[in-house]
């Protein structure tokens, strides 16, 4: 399951982006600092309006003239992102200052780090510096992130003058680069590294090598339908967490008028999503049959067999083939009959890279 961990300063728009992306009250919203105690977890569907339409193909196959579409549907598996709200981040944090690096230990545990920047103002809204000022407060978080992985990097370095195995070189290097580098103020991704290197310390769970979303959380009227921009190597996307929360408490219809209202074509967790899969590297597969119709993410470039194992480790194992069609020539031929007639289903062996979008079925020894 992909993990995204929302970080940033105190009163930044953390929690109420948290709130908004669940579309129900868990974090505390409070008006002041450190109201989020603990990280707080939530899991959230990923939107996809394939399946839908998947699901009534299915269900048009097998309707049965006395009954309505809807009994014959089969259920929607979205795949899904699970969201950590961490607790607002201060200066100081690393040696304790604030809630401490207690917080820090949760970032590790994520994939990709959502670091929520402020860019509203609003006077009933305190900031922890006194001002807004984004360029401060991201140089801020990172700061703390620098000092967490250099307090890491330090403890590896003290083995140094024992014994060492011959495959922990790779390590001691790696670590001897890092440890320099971010005593620059480097983040740990900006550091060259051999491959060697880069897997010898992937155990460390450095935060500075972690890929970053800045959500630049704008005022309402400032929001614009942007699209996620690269920034040296992270993304950047703008979200109002006010009218995430708005938009939690309407039905869809409502969502998609107030959205057409505002001139965006997606929700700010819609983007967001998306952001976090271009980001990791991310693509969702199909599986469509009378029992369900589900979306399952996998890393772009996995093959067929691990791409099987991901629905079920036997499946790995004992792979055979992939049967695969696209996702719209499965919609334009009605489904695997048809597609199978006009030569759109292929069959696809051990070494066939899955693709975005992929409707497949796995033959597998049972």
């Amino acid at each position: 399951m992909v993990s995204c961990g929302i970080v940033g300063l105190p009163n930044v728009g953390k929690s109420t982006l948290f709130n908004a992306l669940l579309k129900r009250q868990i974090a505390d919203a409070s008006n002041y600092p450190f109201c989020t105690i603990e990280p707080n977890i939530g899991v959230v569907e990923v939107p996809d309006e394939r399946l839908a339409v998947l699901a009534d193909v299915i269900a048009k196959n097998k309707a049965d003239p006395s009954t309505s579409l809807g009994t014959n549907r089969p259920p929607c598996i979205p795949a899904v992102v699970r969201f950590v709200d961490i607790a607002g981040l201060v200066k100081g944090a690393a040696e304790g200052q604030g809630l401490g690096n207690k917080f820090l230990s949760h970032i590790r545990e994520v994939n990709v780090i959502c670091h929520v920047v402020r860019y509203f103002k609003d006077e009933n809204v305190v900031h922890v510096a006194g001002k807004v000022d984004p360029k401060s407060d991201i140089e801020i978080i990172n700061s703390e992130l620098i000092l967490a992985d250099l307090e890491t990097l330090v403890r590896i370095k003290e083995v140094k003058n024992q014994r060492i195995k011959e495959e922990e070189k790779y390590k001691l290097n790696a670590v001897e680069k890092l440890y320099e580098e971010l005593n620059k103020g480097k983040m740990a991704k900006e550091v060259e590294l051999t491959e060697e290197e880069k897997e010898a310390v992937r155990e460390l769970q450095l935060l500075t090598m972690k890929p970053v979303i800045y959500v630049k959380n704008v005022d309402e009227n400032t929001l614009s339908q942007n699209t996620a921009r690269a920034v040296n190597g992270d993304s950047e996307l703008e979200i109002s967490a006010k009218v995430e929360a708005e938009l939690c408490e309407l039905n869809a219809d409502e969502q998609k008028e107030y959205l057409k209202q505002l001139g965006l074509e997606k929700s700010g967790l819609e983007r967001l999503i998306q952001v976090a899969y271009q980001t990791l590297g991310l693509i969702s597969f199909l599986t469509a049959g009378e029992k369900e119709v589900r979306a399952w993410t996998i890393t772009n470039g996995t093959k067929a067999p691990q791409a099987a194992g991901v629905i079920h480790t036997d499946f790995e194992k004992n792979f055979i083939k992939a049967e695969v069609a696209s996702y719209d020539d499965f919609v334009i031929y009605n489904g695997w009959y048809k597609a199978r007639e006009e030569g759109k289903v292929r069959f696809e062996g051990k070494e066939y890279v899955m693709r975005e979008g992929d409707v497949v079925e796995f033959k597998v020894n049972v």
